[in-house]
């Protein structure tokens, strides 16, 4: 079922709205009221609502059984670049599976890792593969299931010009590192002929936490500009040279709405949501496209067919007609040897339904759908997830 345009914005508004919150989604006998439904969404920091939740606890060594008539908690944590899907998706799952209850919290890619490598959640989710380091410190059995795509916005906020403002990636570039300072700079206006710009000082507005949609950012710059790539780079984390930090991607728009002549960048959603206008960027093939989420698919299309084997792969600097250059794959990490049987089957089958009809809403909420190629892999990927040598999925 796909969410009409009509209800499109407001879902958006509640989804994005909570991100940086609790998400639970949770389906039982009873009809849920919405005070009693806002009550189990509670601030990243504090508990979340629910009897018998313990988000403290160790998920890995916590079992929990659907056999006595329990409802089996999932705990998520990890990239708000998601959030907006997973809010819609895990409450569709929740209400087709009522045992099965989903606790995600949305505190940025960095945070999920190091959520799921201490084991207080049974998945992460990121927007950058994890390195083998990282790999290695949660217990090396790490797998990435690629559970969506999408495109990062670099939307402004000035007043009197309209969404499209044509930037290069070397003058994207140059705004971050603080050689570009003012909207009418020459590099600027000589890409948006016809334009009449302001003297506005531009205000860099970057992400303050480890995030995978600064690792797809920066990913982009570094493939474009060779001064970016030798004075900063790219990950999740770098040093910024300029500009102000926004705690999540609803900490980056928030500052961008509130500043004029600000100027950063998070997923499409968070564009839409806050009635920010996007930049066109140059995709290397002569034209000048917004963020969408075709153009993401397109960006994907030629990784698609040569992805690696463990799904760990950029696509950000991507070129191409079509193609949205600053676009990348959000995966979902989890152990490949669960610790606990119930909960394994209950996050395996939860995964094999997202990367399939949970993928429903996707182009909806701005994300694209997954390249069927990439489903395929991930099919495998999930037939590999075990419970003492027996593998667990029970679906497809």
């Amino acid at each position: 079922m796909s969410v009409p345009n009509m209800t499109r914005r407001g879902f958006l508004q509640g989804a994005i709205g909570l991100a940086g919150m609790t998400l639970v989604a949770a389906c039982s006998g009873q009809q849920v009221s919405p005070a009693q439904s806002a009550a189990t969404q509670q601030p990243e920091a504090q508990p979340t609502a629910t009897a018998n939740v313990q988000p403290t606890a160790t998920a890995r060594s916590a079992p929990t059984s659907a056999a006595s008539g329990q409802t089996i908690l999932l705990n998520g944590a990890g990239s708000t670049f998601d959030y907006p899907l997973f809010s819609k998706a895990f409450s569709e799952y929740s209400k087709l599976h009522p045992e099965v209850r989903v606790n995600y919290q949305s505190v940025g890619s960095g945070a999920g890792i190091q959520q799921l490598t201490k084991g207080t959640v049974d998945f992460g989710a990121t927007d950058a593969p994890m390195t083998d380091q990282q790999i290695q410190d949660a217990g090396g059995d790490i797998i990435h299931v690629p559970v969506t795509l999408g495109a990062v916005a670099v939307a402004y906020n000035l007043p009197g010009v309209e969404e499209g403002l044509h930037l290069t990636g070397s003058v994207l570039a140059d705004i971050y590192l603080g050689k570009i300072t003012t909207w009418n700079d020459p590099a600027i206006t000589k890409v948006n002929p016809g334009r009449q710009l302001p003297n506005t000082p531009i205000a860099v507005v970057h992400r303050s936490d480890g995030s995978g949609t600064t690792d797809i950012f920066t990913t982009y710059l570094s493939a474009i500009s060779p001064d970016w790539k030798r004075k900063v780079s790219s990950g999740t984390s770098v040093n910024w040279p300029v500009g102000i930090g926004g705690k999540g991607s609803e900490g980056v728009s928030g500052q961008v709405k509130q500043t004029p002549g600000g100027i950063g960048y998070f997923e499409l959603a968070y564009a839409k949501q806050n009635n920010l206008t996007s930049a066109a960027i140059d995709n290397g093939s002569g034209a000048y496209l917004l963020p969408s989420s075709d153009g993401a698919s397109a960006c994907a299309a030629h990784a698609a067919g040569s992805m690696p084997a463990d799904l760990r792969v950029r696509i950000a600097g991507c070129s191409g007609q079509d193609a949205y250059p600053i676009s990348g794959f959000s995966w979902v990490v989890l152990h490949q040897k669960q610790a606990d049987k119930a909960r394994g089957e209950a996050l395996v089958n939860l995964l094999w339904w997202l990367i399939h009809d949970g993928q429903k809403d996707a182009k909806d909420l701005y994300y694209a759908p997954l390249p069927s190629s990439v489903v395929k892999l991930n099919e495998e990927k999930l037939r590999s997830v075990s419970y003492q040598g027996q593998p667990l999925l029970v679906t497809g």
